[in-house]
Parts: structure tokens; sequence; C-alpha cells
């Protein structure tokens, strides 16, 4: 019955600009009365079970976000998580019955968007959705005013932004994840400007977090590893200690 109705869920999908939700839970006691909360609210929701089946359906029904229970019977979520940022167009939202701090903060590590400890009130992890999918929805007008560009550059590098993708300086096209183009967004709004830890987790997050909070960090050296010559000595994300990370090259926008 659930693959059934995964294969209703992808014509529905390709008919609706629903946004589409994929729930990765081998509980069905918690994803199937989820699911039908999202439903009954706007959007379209596919099901998995495991590792194989989420990333079967990622790739041949592109969610607009996925929900990952970070223990499952095959596989785990943080390794979802992983090819779902290779992918880069995947935002993530864990769910973990663990309130200790440590899945947490390496789901934030590996470039999950938001998490939220079970048991959950649905109206609650309902908002963190809809925040996740406002934040991670490509605008180039954020980065380019007026919205008449979709290429950007800066440094040797190039962003196209309606899709997502670096050119680097060795020609090579990368995809973003999520995290990483919210990352770059805000960094190529404010070149040779000093932005502190807080004001970038504020920007690309959208939400309270913790003081002692390394996501920023992490998703600066994953951004550093696309951009960079040299990660290890960066030279246009430049880290400036006790104050943050500055953009330190000019941005030209292109037609």
């Amino acid at each position: 019955m659930r693959r059934s109705a995964n294969l209703v869920s992808g014509v529905e999908t390709l008919l609706s600009s629903k946004p589409h939700i994929m729930i990765v839970e081998d509980d069905p006691d918690i994803a199937e009365p989820f699911g039908k909360y999202l439903e009954m609210n706007g959007f379209t929701v596919c099901y998995a079970e495991g590792e194989p089946e989420a990333l079967h359906l990622a790739a041949t029904e592109q969610p607009d976000l996925a929900l990952l229970d970070i223990t499952l019977r095959t596989g785990d979520g943080f390794s979802v998580c992983r090819q779902l940022q290779k992918v880069g167009q995947v935002p993530v939202i864990f769910m973990t019955g663990n309130c200790q701090d440590t899945d947490r903060i390496v789901g934030l590590e590996i470039g999950a968007d938001d998490y939220v400890v079970k048991p959950f009130n649905p109206r609650e992890l309902m908002a963190r959705v809809k925040a996740v999918l406002r934040r991670a929805k490509p605008d180039p007008r954020r980065i380019s005013p007026g919205g008449q560009y979709a290429r950007i550059s800066f440094g040797p590098c190039t962003l196209d932004a309606s899709q997502q993708m670096l050119t680097n300086s060795r020609g090579e096209a990368l995809p973003l994840s999520t995290g990483e183009m919210r990352l770059l967004q805000v960094f190529l709004q404010n070149p040779h400007i000093v932005l502190s830890r807080e004001a970038l987790l504020d920007a690309t997050k959208g939400r309270q977090f913790d003081v002692f909070d390394r996501s920023i960090d992490n998703c600066v050296a994953r951004l550093r590893k696309k951009v960079e010559e040299n990660p290890r000595s960066p030279r246009l994300i430049r880290t400036y200690w006790g104050g943050g990370y500055m953009l330190s090259c000019d941005v030209k926008h292109l037609h």
C-alpha cells in the first residue's frame, strides 16, 4: 500500500505545484499520521522506510524537502543526508529520538537545515518545514537587484543562481547544497565586509540557535573546498579571528 501511494504521489507531483515532502521513517505510526497532516495542509507526500528507497525517491520524484529519521532499519539518516547533499537540491530536517546534542551537531555539520526531537508537535514541525522551504527556494533576486541577472562572478568563480551551480577556477561545475547556497548568497550580498558567525547563523538559519552552534564553520569549510584553489590557505573567504568571515573579492553580475 505504501509503494502504490508513492506512485500516485509521483503522478500528482507532475500535475501540481504543491510542495513535495519525502518522509524517511521506518515507523508507520509516526510517518503516516504526519504525512496525512501535511496532505491536509496542502503538501504532496511520499514515503521511504530506508536508505535505498529514499535515494531512489529523491532521484525519481525530486522532493522539495526531506524529513529524515536518523535511525533506520536499512541504512541511516546521516548517510541519506550526505547523498542528498551531493545532489545539492534537497533540504533536510532531521527527526531524532535522541535529545542529546550529539545527533543535532552531527546533523548540522553534514549539511542538515534543521532538526526536531521526537515526539514532536505536528504544528511545530509544520512551521519548521515551511521555514526551511522559504529559505531553500532559490531566488536570484536576493543577490541580483532587479532579478535580471542569472549569473554572478566573484574572483575566479561563477555562480549560476537559477541552477544552484558553481563553476570554480578549474572549470569544474559543482552543485551547491541549500546551506552552501544560502551562505554564499549572504557573502555575495556583502563583499569586503566582515560578517560575524552570529550574523551568518541568523541570516542563513532564520531561527534561534545555540551559541556553540558550529554549523557555519563547517559550511564555510565545505564551501571553501569548492571555491578556493587551496582551501587550506583561503584567499576568497577569509577568516577574521574574533570577528568572523569575509568575502575578499569583487562581485559582478553577468547577463
